[in-house]
């Protein structure tokens, strides 16, 4: 169990009312604090799977695209 310990501090109203906004819903001001000053998380690639709003054309297109490129790309010999 953690104790919870209270801490006054001084904000000004515009700093008040900036974090007041920042609030999702029941969300209290401790909360707000600690999401906003958390370490960012790595980012990965598998976080944007699902994410495509483009249609399946716009998909298939892109992909071809991608493919084509490839095929293009030429490696350069190098000699050690």
């Amino acid at each position: 169990m953690h104790a919870i310990m209270t801490r006054v501090i001084s904000l000004s109203d515009t700093a008040y009312e900036s974090l007041k906004s920042l609030k999702n819903g029941s969300e209290s001001f401790s909360e707000v604090v600690n999401r906003l000053t958390a370490p960012a998380k790595k980012a990965s690639l598998l976080d944007l799977a699902g994410k495509w709003s483009g249609s399946k054309e716009e998909l298939d297109r892109i992909e071809k695209e991608i493919y084509a490129s490839r095929k293009k790309f030429k490696l350069r010999k190098v000699e050690y």
